[in-house]
């Protein structure tokens, strides 16, 4: 198995020379670190209990969320403000939510994302018959163009959260390189799923210094050191997140979050490991 470990830390020290150091921005200890998590690791606990759940992601230390679980102008069933103001409670923020976003809804969206006080909206997926061809990542960036037109009149950005299959070649190119190529910065950033461009192959060095101030959200999550690449717990796997993060400033991130698409552990103890993992780090 291509060893990922040594891929990253294969990259010469002169290709990080002009970033500069996140690590420097928050320092600290954990109490002020702004760590956050996409709810959707905890999709099953959430289902049952909002609050208690919520609490306990307080407990453990996030205060950054990432919203999956939007609806038919509510979040996780609850009326926006009113989710807004239990995480305030909390001492947390909403910082960005997972919507199947499109022209039809879009007016929806901003009004319930805009109560809650969210700053992105991000289109997490793109089904199978979505994909087929480049043309559909051309027309994927004219869509994200023309509603990060709408989204921008509420002050909220628009993104785009990547899988692996963005990368794979149709005519030649990439198409997350279409998107990133064809969309416009000042309407459309992106959320780098550094997982995802591991398993994809890829060095994820070469867009953060390619497309400076292009990934305002990152999701962090780790890939185990077996044949299977799965998923583990951040700090427990092969990712290099210490290096990668000397590009944050450069890349333009402003929040990262913990995601574990599926657990071996109990999800509650996978983002306690996570989360420590993390202060370890002091990145």
């Amino acid at each position: 198995m291509y060893k990922r470990r040594q891929f990253i830390k294969t990259l010469s020290a002169g290709s990080l020379a002009c970033f500069l150091p996140w690590r420097v921005l928050f320092a600290g200890n954990g109490n002020n670190k702004k760590i956050g998590l996409q709810l959707y690791t905890i999709r099953d606990q959430m289902e049952k209990d909002v609050e208690g759940s919520l609490g306990s992601v307080s407990n453990i230390g996030y205060n950054y969320l990432e919203a999956a679980g939007y609806r038919d102008g509510k979040l996780y069933n609850m009326k926006p403000s009113k989710f807004a103001n239990l995480i305030k409670r909390l001492h947390m923020r909403l910082i960005s939510s997972h919507v199947s976003v499109s022209d039809e809804n879009i007016d929806e969206v901003i009004e319930a994302h805009t109560e809650a006080g969210c700053k992105y909206i991000i289109l997490p997926y793109l089904a199978q018959s979505e994909r087929k061809e480049l043309d559909d990542y051309k027309r994927l960036a004219e869509k994200l163009n023309r509603l990060g037109e709408r989204t921008a009149q509420a002050n909220i950005r628009i993104g785009y959260h990547n899988h692996d299959f963005e990368f794979e070649e149709l005519e030649g190119q990439k198409g997350f390189d279409v998107l990133l190529n064809d969309t416009d910065p000042e309407l459309v950033t992106f959320e780098i799923d550094l997982f995802w461009v591991f398993y994809a192959g890829i060095n994820p060095m070469k867009y953060l210094e390619n497309h400076p101030g292009r990934f305002e959200l990152w999701h962090i999550k780790d890939m185990n050191n077996r044949e299977d690449k799965d998923f583990t717990e951040v700090g427990n796997g092969i990712i290099d997140f210490e290096m990668i993060f000397d590009a944050a400033q450069r890349a333009g991130m402003k929040y990262f979050f913990v995601e574990q698409d599926m657990c071996k552990k109990p999800p509650m103890e996978s983002i306690q490991i996570s989360y420590d993992n993390l202060v370890k780090m002091n990145l």
